[in-house]
């Protein structure tokens, strides 16, 4: 059989495998892999510098599917390819990522082939996705990764990193505002080595884009400053690989390649609708499709030779390119150790060696400073022993105290890719996404924006959690202490929020050492996002020679402040700004002869995580006169405080006013809580 036969062949294959899993879950999108199997194909065996046997090697090409409904054009590449498999330690095997037997899984319970494509569950996936846009703007994160990897890494005669980023994506993810944000970014940004590929195909679950969308995408993204280039026919693989090249050719700008095509192109009955729905073709169908590709009734065919086609294209290609890097990388280890060392740690998520030298120490002082100012003195101490942490905010800098500002920290910009601080503009939610992008290139970056735009955020903070990625989101204006902006930036239910999310390490600390030991923790964290949550206004730095040492935070929660037998007869509970509250409580208390502990919980996540006796060590269970105090809302607190204790909270949003009249009016003064614990004790 001649060369071109065995492609269409290839192509063929992976379009049956698609429908016969689709069918066999009878349920899935078949409609957009039996398109795109020809776009996909192209790249992968003709563009893509991937290594089937090692599909972590630093620098291969990205391959994202954004359009993730249709994961089995994905999941048939991959075992087409017959990519590895990782183990749970992230190192190669020699069984293949995905079997037959794993697609004929397709959606069933703990399968490796889940509806849409999941990052560390399936190898060879390079990102989650599924909603809409996420893929696009993490992408984005993914092709500046390597101009800052390249500036810092490269050396003259060592090209470490030079890899480019594919990206399938469709309608959805252009309707989605992300991708605008994300569009706009890297167009700014001049990242040449971005291409998506946008399906247009005119389809969504309600039927014809016409009914809602109607705008010209190649000149909005012409507007963005991409280069754009169209082919009419996606089964037309000729006109595509010249438009790659092109792709390949341009230097200065991100490419768009809209390839028009139909839903089930390929097949003799068009399945639009059923495609919209996320349906099967039916049986019927599915038979009258193979019967028009000339195939077999058989299910799960993989005819003869296209596993050799695959591995005499991609596998040998992508293979050279990866021993070729191996062995520059060797010749690198000699000439820039201390550099390889770098590389090694970053990739395997560590830390180099006296990561937290020349950490501050913050003296007790009852004037104090904001947890943002302890935080951004905190981060520049960090950032300087730990090369590869690196981040920014969405315009918010001077705001989150998030600036690198010692020596040689830099901007990162299209004319200096080794700058540290990077500038997202107003885009809340790209940001949060191309830090999951940067993560997922062991860069460690972090987010930061005003607690209030976790709103913005949320969809790619979930995938942080999802996708195990150690992404550090630092979040100011943490409460009611924004004070006279009103309720429109006083967060009230995002604490409760975020704490929700599976996987995600929230941490409120209380003071500017806690503070300290919150980053601690967090620079220690590998498979973990991370939320720290600060304040605009000054806390009091708590007297550590009186009270207990910060370094409980590693704990998620510890006795700040105990009765003087450490027999109280009821506790105080409270994180960041209200546990200097409850230390005025506990004086007033205790000088009345009531026996209070304080407890500071800056992370629940963590404190759960603690044995049972280290909790109940905390929080003894015979004390059931509790009194939690937070400025935000009470859901939650129920399960610390129980059923006779009292939870002082936010019951409304907000309110205008300087913050003395807010903690007035919502009932944050040391009296208050004085009130509550006398109430709860029956006194």
């Amino acid at each position: 059989m001649s060369e071109p036969n065995l492609d269409q062949l290839s192509i063929n294959t992976i379009r049956t495998l698609s429908m016969d899993a689709v069918q066999a879950a009878n349920s899935g999108h078949p409609g957009t892999p039996m398109a795109l199997a020809p776009v996909a194909y192209t790249i992968w065996q003709q563009y893509l510098r991937y290594d089937p046997d090692d599909p972590i090697w630093a620098n291969r090409d990205r391959f994202v599917l954004s359009n993730g409904h249709a994961s089995m054009l994905l999941y048939s590449l991959l075992h087409l390819a017959q990519v590895r498999a990782l183990d749970a330690n992230s190192k190669v095997t020699t069984a293949p990522a995905l079997t037959l037997d794993d697609l004929k899984k397709f959606r069933q319970i703990d399968s490796k082939t889940p509806g849409h494509p999941e990052y560390r569950l399936t190898s060879g996936v390079e990102t989650t996705t599924g909603p809409l846009g996420q893929g696009v703007a993490t992408s984005v994160g993914m092709a500046m990764s390597r101009y800052w990897l390249a500036s810092y890494f490269n050396k003259p005669g060592f090209e470490l990193f030079n890899y480019d980023v594919y990206v399938i994506c469709g309608d959805g993810d252009m309707m989605e505002g992300i991708s605008g944000e994300a569009a706009s970014l890297a167009a700014h940004h001049r990242l040449s080595n971005l291409c998506w590929l946008y399906d247009n195909n005119h389809i969504t679950i309600e039927g014809n884009t016409s009914l809602a969308f109607s705008e010209d995408v190649a000149t909005r993204f012409k507007g963005y400053g991409w280069n754009v280039e169209h082919i009419t026919d996606a089964n037309d693989t000729g006109a595509l690989a010249k438009k790659l090249d092109i792709f390949r050719q341009t230097t200065d700008k991100p490419t768009l390649i809209v390839v028009d095509s139909h839903i089930g192109w390929g097949s003799p009955h068009r399945q639009d609708t059923k495609e919209a729905h996320g349906e099967a073709l039916g049986a019927e169908e599915v038979a009258l499709t193979k019967k028009f590709y000339g195939w077999p009734d058989e299910k799960f065919l993989v005819p003869d030779g296209v596993y050799d086609t695959f591995k005499n294209g991609i596998g040998k290609r992508g293979g050279a390119v990866r021993d070729a890097w191996m062995k520059l990388f060797d010749s690198y280890k000699k000439e820039f150790s201390g550099l390889a060392q770098d590389l090694q740690k970053m990739l395997s998520r560590e830390l180099p060696d006296a990561w937290d030298k020349d950490l501050p120490v913050f003296p007790a002082d009852a004037k104090g400073i904001a947890t943002r100012d302890s935080s951004g003195k905190v981060i520049n101490v960090l950032a300087k022993n730990i090369p590869w942490l690196m981040g920014g905010s969405a315009d918010l800098y001077p705001s989150t105290k998030t600036r690198l500002t010692f020596d040689g920290a830099g901007e990162f910009e299209a004319a200096t890719r080794g700058g540290r601080n990077m500038h997202f503009g107003i885009r809340e939610h790209a940001m949060a996404a191309i830090s999951n992008g940067l993560s997922l290139c062991d860069i460690r970056p972090f987010a930061s924006t005003f607690f209030i735009f976790t709103d913005y955020c949320k969809p790619a903070i979930r995938l942080s959690a999802i996708m195990e990625l150690p992404v550090i989101y630092i979040f100011t204006h943490d409460s009611i202490g924004v004070g006279e902006d009103g309720p429109t930036h006083q967060p009230i239910e995002h604490l409760i929020a975020l704490r929700a999310v599976p996987g995600l390490v929230v941490l409120r600390p209380a003071d500017a050492n806690e503070v300290i030991e919150a980053w601690r923790v967090i620079m220690q964290l590998k498979q973990e996002p991370a939320v720290l949550v600060l304040t605009r206004q000054a806390l009091p730095t708590i007297d550590r020679s009186k009270y207990a040492a910060a370094s409980g935070v590693a704990k998620g929660a510890y006795i700040l402040a105990d009765a003087p037998d450490g027999k109280p007869e009821a506790l105080l509970l409270g994180t960041g700004s209200e546990v200097s509250l409850c230390l005025a409580a506990y004086e007033a208390l205790t000088a009345q002869g009531v026996k209070v502990r304080v407890v500071s919980m800056p992370s629940w996540d963590i404190f759960e995580h603690q044995s049972r006796e280290y909790r109940d060590s905390v929080l003894p269970p015979s004390v059931t006169a509790r009194v939690s105090v937070e400025q935000a809302s009470i859901l939650g607190w129920d399960r610390y405080v129980g059923t006779k204790g009292k939870i002082i909270g936010m019951h409304t949003f907000g309110a205008s006013a300087p913050l003395k009249e807010l903690q007035k009016k919502f009932g944050f003064q040391p009296d208050s809580v004085v009130a509550a614990v006398k109430e709860v004790l029956g006194k």
